[in-house]
This record gives structure tokens, C-alpha cells and sequence, in this order.
């Protein structure tokens, strides 16, 4: 539905993107002064102009699209203190910086995909509501639920201004189903009774040694393996303790013998 003109009158206060219905004034290689029928006059800077015919085409020649007194439709870009700022390009209804999440919109079905369905809002580009967001019930493809031309109200869960994408939800905006409890299963001979839950036997809870209790087992494992070497070691000693001592004693016999 298009917007409302407004006609011209002497109301002081504008507002951004109000359509207005203005005549030209005066032309100039910067823009054009266009009368709105308001005290603050209105200018339209010569990259706000557009061609009808094609809006892409880039004007440089501002007499060849507008003359004095030719009747304009344009929409209020900026309100100044001296002057308001104009623009023949229609404004969008949601700017980037206008949108954030938790907002409840209106909007209209343009495309299903087989991942959801995108909807238009008035913003640079349409919104998406992933197929996961279009019922609380299970969705296998969005033309299960909805259709192109279908008006919807959707809320806001994701604004990314970088990537221009904007993630809705309808379910959002619906009332959760009650949670259906699912009856015992029956067999031959009525419910099947329940298992009967066995109490849990305490587990020991064994703590972990200490760092004296640590090294006193290292220190014993090292002695236990060192204690053949330690045996042996003990017997060479014995051995050469035994020879010194018969050594000693032939030695002594032999001195006691020669001196008789």
C-alpha cells in the first residue's frame, strides 16, 4: 500500500521519512529548492535526484530532470535548524541501525526455502525464519506451515549488521504447548510395573597418599630392589673378613714355630 501524500501546509514540525508532495523553486548545480509548504525551506541535493525511468542512472545534469515549478514527490531526509534535507529516493521502512533483537514486527512471506522462510520487512534486505523457528511442533519443510503472501508477526533474535542478515521467529511470538505425559505401556496382564530401584552400596572412598607417604614407598621399592646386591655385597665382606683372619692365623703359627 503506498503512503499517504501529505499536502501542503503550514505545520512547523517534519519528520524523517514523512512523504511530501513539493514544488520546485529554484535549480543550481548543487540541488534544487523545493517549497513543502513549510517554514523551513526545503533542499534536494542533486544526488538525492532520481530518474523515474531509471532510478541506477547517475544525474549530473539537474536541468534535464527538473524545472521551475515542476510538481516533485520526495520524502524528508533530515530535519536541520534553517533548512530540511530532502531526497527523491523512497526511504526504507527499517533502517539497520532501527532493528535490534526482542523487537515484534509485521511482516509478508516472499520465498521458501527448503531451511525456512524469508519475509519481508521493509529493510534493505528480507529476514529469515529458520525452519526450527516457524511452529513449536515439528516442521519438515516450510510449506507445511506457511505460504508466499502469508502476513506474519515475527520477533527479532539476531541482528548482523556486517553480514546484513537478520534472524526471526514466529514460534517466538506463540504460546508453547503443554507437555503431554506419556501413559505406561500395557502389556497382556495390565502396566508393566516398574523396576524396583536397589540401593546404592557406598563406595570407599580411598584418599590419595600423601607426598611423605609417596617418597617412603619410593625410598622402600629402591631398597627392595638393591637388597640382592646388598646380600651379596655382605657375603664378598664375610669372605675376605675369613681369608684375613686364617692368613693371620698361619702367619702367627709360622713366627711361633720358627722361634722354638
Amino acid at each position: 500500500m503506498d503512503t499517504p501524500v501529505e499536502t501542503n501546509t503550514n505545520e512547523p514540525s517534519l519528520k524523517n521519512k514523512q512523504k511530501l508532495q513539493g514544488k520546485v523553486l529554484k535549480t543550481s548545480l548543487q540541488g534544487a529548492l523545493i517549497d513543502v509548504g513549510n517554514a523551513l525551506p526545503g533542499f534536494l541535493h542533486v544526488s538525492q535526484v532520481i530518474n523515474p525511468e531509471n532510478p541506477e542512472e547517475i544525474i549530473k545534469s539537474l536541468p534535464d530532470y527538473l524545472q521551475i515549478g515542476q510538481e516533485v514527490i520526495v520524502w524528508v531526509k533530515r530535519v536541520l535548524k534553517d533548512h530540511v534535507e530532502l531526497t527523491m529516493k523512497e526511504p526504507l521502512a527499517l533502517e539497520w541501525k532501527e532493528i535490534s533483537p526482542e523487537m515484534t514486527l509485521h511482516g509478508t512471506i516472499v520465498r521458501l526455502e527448503s531451511f525456512g522462510a524469508f519475509v519481508e520487512l521493509g529493510a534493505e534486505r528480507p529476514g529469515l525464519v529458520h525452519v526450527s523457528e516457524l511452529s513449536h511442533q515439528y516442521v519438515k519443510v516450510p510449506a507445511e506451515v506457511v505460504k508466499v503472501g502469508d502476513e506474519v508477526d515475527v520477533k527479532v533474535l539476531e541482528v548482523d549488521k556486517r553480514k546484513k542478515q537478520i534472524k526471526l521467529s514466529i514460534k517466538a511470538l506463540q504460546e508453547a504447548p503443554e507437555a503431554v505425559e506419556e501413559e505406561p505401556r500395557k502389556g497382556r496382564r495390565g502396566a508393566r510395573p516398574k523396576k524396583e530401584e536397589l540401593p546404592e552400596e557406598p563406595v570407599e572412598v580411598i584418599p590419595d597418599p600423601t607426598f611423605m607417604e609417596i617418597a617412603l614407598r619410593q625410598a622402600m621399592d629402591r631398597a627392595e630392589k638393591r637388597q640382592p646386591e646388598i646380600s651379596r655385597r655382605v657375603k664378598r665382606e664375610r669372605y675376605a673378613e675369613t681369608d684375613a683372619d686364617e692368613l693371620y692365623d698361619r702367619t702367627m703359627r709360622n713366627k711361633l714355630s720358627k722361634d722354638d
